[in-house]
């Protein structure tokens, strides 16, 4: 019988591509039917992937590829069984005279995305040789941008092979190496890891070795301190942006033949000051979701005339009203009575007052809803996701509460399906939860406005002509000019301030 490839699956129509996340098994594990072998990400959800028999795994996708739907990322041999592991390390235990094995997987290592402006790179220095064996994450080798210097990590283990000399300028997608990927690892890896003096007295003339970072190279050249003087720590000899920092000037413990005058010692500049507190930095790349999130919002900004108007609610009576129910209503719903809950029934009955606020923009038409499908911005480990309640305005105050909790749950869980975020007609967002004061929210697109939520704060306010103490809360709504005028969008968020103020006009509709 003849392997199993396993593609990825049509997930949505407006998914074309997929990255591949993470392997819970590792390539020639046996996997049995059904077994989550590895998550794959989209611009909108994370996916599980199952094997789909039970065999022996070639994985063919590596770790944060990003792949297109229906692309195979894994191949399993159906007559693999549970004792090909067993035999499997009888057969590395054999290598120690033959060296590694290939396994005919080669990885290919391109220019990644390193920013908006960034069009092309320069590769400044290879720290592993070609035909050298290199380790999955271990740094190769340094890109240098116009802005910053970047390290570049191996993707796989195995023998690697340049594809472009140090100095070349890459565009972005050119490709850098390839690395032929092997199963095992050589028995001498630790010796060639620590080079021996006489190769170290080779090295000792390389590029690297007595070399300043560009950044190291700047903090040098301003402290006036030649490279020779510093002794660089990084691969190869490489005098880091640490080796910079700790660097003092030598001085000549012989005096000078001709001193100089004390005028002059006043008038060099002092050296810049050290820093003596953690300078660590991190890199992480860029999740799917979050490139998403980024390339949307950018999007919104520039193509919708975006406007924010302001209100504020005296939050009292909703308060008032909580902490008389809340604990029957919780009793009889098995669910707790938010302002979330109060805050759609107000948008929801506000939308259907004013429709062009629950509309959009589809070409050269205006779409406009009869219904209220609200998205509920949730904020996750992995970015904000923005599940739909549908048809909220025929909901009841215990089923949007009960809705709301079910999508957050789910979207911290991240199991959120591609159906239960898709569509909205309208997005309320609170950033009070964080401590917001006011802000204002972007427009969640293709929708036409958003309403923004903050914390409520004490504050003094005119009530019937007297000064008094009431929690206020500022709200905000962001629309797209273009399709709502001032009119509606004032008088939309008054209506909404209108209905929170006095909660009884929800229940008998004026």
């Amino acid at each position: 019988m003849s392997m199993i490839e396993q593609k990825i699956p049509t997930l949505g129509e407006s998914i074309t591509e997929v990255t591949i996340g993470k392997w819970h098994k590792k390539n020639g594990d046996f996997v049995k039917a059904d077994e989550v072998i590895c998550e794959v990400e989209s611009d909108k959800a994370s996916f599980e992937v199952v094997a789909q028999t039970s065999g022996v795994l070639h994985i063919v996708a590596q770790e944060g590829e990003t792949v297109p739907v229906g692309a195979v990322i894994c191949k399993i041999d159906p007559q693999g069984s549970q004792d090909h592991k067993p035999a499997n390390t009888t057969t590395k235990e054999a290598p120690t005279s033959k060296g590694p094995q290939p396994s005919g997987q080669v990885v290919e290592m391109k220019v990644q995305p390193l920013g908006e402006s960034i069009n092309e790179v320069v590769l400044g220095n290879w720290l592993k040789e070609d035909g050298a064996f290199v380790q999955t994450d271990e740094i190769i080798a340094e890109i240098e941008s116009d802005k910053a210097t970047f390290e570049l990590p191996a993707e796989a283990s195995g023998i690697l092979r340049h594809m472009a000399k140090a100095g070349d300028t890459l565009q972005v997608g050119d490709l850098i190496c390839k690395i032929e990927v092997v199963e095992g690892v050589p028995q001498n890896q630790e010796s060639a890891s620590a080079p021996t003096p006489h190769e170290s007295s080779e090295q000792g003339n390389d590029y690297a070795k007595g070399h300043p970072s560009p950044a190291a190279k700047k903090i040098l050249d301003e402290k006036g301190i030649p490279y020779e003087q510093v002794k660089g720590s990084g691969p190869g000899g490489r005098i880091t942006k640490e080796d910079a920092l700790k660097a003092e000037k030598k001085t000549d413990s012989k005096p000078d033949s001709k001193p100089a005058t004390p005028t002059k010692q006043t008038q060099e500049p002092s050296p810049a000051p050290t820093t003596t507190g953690s300078r660590h930095e991190r890199r992480q790349r860029m999740s799917s979701l979050r490139k998403t999130i980024a390339r949307r919002l950018v999007a919104v900004k520039n193509e919708t005339a975006m406007l924010t108007t302001f209100n504020e609610v005296n939050m009292q009576a909703i308060m008032d009203l909580r902490k008389q129910y809340k604990d029957k209503f919780k009793e009889k719903y098995g669910v707790g009575l938010g302002f979330m809950s109060f805050f759609t029934k107000a948008c929801c009955i506000a939308l259907q007052e004013w429709p062009a606020v629950n509309a959009r923009i589809d070409g050269d038409e205006i779409v406009y809803h009869d219904y209220c499908d609200i998205s509920i911005a949730v904020s996750t480990d992995r970015g904000l996701v923005v599940p739909v309640i549908r048809n909220a305005e025929q909901m009841t105050f215990d089923e949007i509460e009960k809705e709301i909790i079910r999508l957050a749950n789910k979207a911290r869980e991240g199991k959120l399906s591609i159906e239960e975020m898709q569509g909205g007609t309208f997005t309320i967002t609170n950033g009070g939860v964080f401590g917001s004061m006011l802000s204002t929210p972007i427009i969640n697109a293709p929708q036409s406005a958003i309403l923004g939520m903050h914390n409520i704060v004490e504050r003094p306010i005119a009530v019937n002509g007297e000064v008094k103490i009431a929690p206020v809360m500022y709200v905000a709504l962001s629309y797209d000019h273009r399709i709502i005028d001032g009119r509606e969008s004032v008088s939309f968020l008054y209506r909404v301030k209108e209905l929170l103020e006095n909660p009884e006009r929800m229940l008998i509709g004026v």
